[in-house]
């Protein structure tokens, strides 16, 4: 499934000005452009000299920004026993859930719902799998659409960060392992974009998978909603910690790993220095 990138180049410079809580005039004066030059980058129109000069004052990576404004970076197809991506339509975008399931007994688990659980619950029945569990990373409404439905379907118990309760969904506290047939699932706190927002990192498949909601996506990550500062952190301390060949499953945008971010993602240029 070849899920386009979600972020254009525009739209990680829209994201570190707002969450740095810069006007466009600012950052023109800072960068050494025009105010024009930075409204055009803003909308979309690329110029790679103008970009180098921005990037840094946003604390962003330039080559990486430059990469995405060329729309020369795609991350290659990671696929893994164990793991189906569901990608379902919300307003002019589209949203991913997951089900990853232990090979050996068949029992599964859910990472949100996206706005449509029906193709989830197909591939389950077609592989004889046990939906046992619901994990959610984030309460905005087009990971959870579809909860009410998938736990009446599955009668699987639903959990969510205390942080932001939602109805339907027991409460946890960020450090709990999960368990389902021989996999564990450690859940770590990546809020910034989300008040509680959680990643679930996945060992027992062949590779291990990190379920990051929209804390963070190929060559970008979600906007810091709730605190800007506080998403750069918890990805730098909670996601990009992780070993390079850990699948990242982010919330939106194709499966990319820990390393290619490290590459790729204008957010954290400190790992190309």
């Amino acid at each position: 499934m070849n899920i386009p990138l979600e972020d254009n180049f525009n739209d990680v410079l829209g994201k570190a000005l707002r969450g740095l809580k810069l006007l466009p005039a600012q950052l023109a004066s800072r960068a050494g452009v025009s105010e024009s030059d930075v409204k055009k980058a803003l909308a979309g129109e690329f110029d790679e000299a103008v970009v180098r000069k921005l990037a840094p004052v946003l604390g962003l990576g330039a080559e990486q920004l430059v990469t995405l404004g060329r729309k020369a970076w795609y991350p290659p197809p990671h696929e893994i026993a164990g793991l189906a991506l569901f990608n379902t339509p919300f307003a002019d975008f589209t949203v991913n859930a997951y089900l990853t399931w232990d090979v050996k007994t068949r029992q599964a688990v859910a990472f949100d719902t996206g706005t449509d659980c029906g193709p989830m619950l197909r591939t389950a029945k077609e592989n004889g799998l046990d939906i046992v569990l619901i994990l959610i990373t984030h309460i905005h409404g087009d990971h959870i659409a579809d909860l009410a439905r998938l736990k009446k379907e599955t009668g699987a118990r639903a959990f969510v960060s205390e942080l932001e309760p939602t109805e339907g969904a027991e409460l946890f506290t960020a450090g709990r392992v999960f368990h389902a047939g021989g996999l564990a699932i450690e859940s770590r706190q990546t809020s910034g974009h989300s008040k509680g927002g959680t990643s679930y990192i996945v060992a027992g498949l062949e590779k291990t998978l990190a379920v990051v909601g929209d804390a963070m996506f190929a060559a970008s990550m979600g906007g810091g909603l709730v605190s800007y500062e506080e998403a750069l952190r918890t990805n730098r301390q909670q996601v990009l910690s992780l070993p390079d060949d850990t699948i990242l499953c982010p919330g939106h945008g194709p499966l990319t790993t820990v390393g290619e971010q490290k590459t790729h993602n204008p957010f954290f240029p400190e790992f190309n220095k």
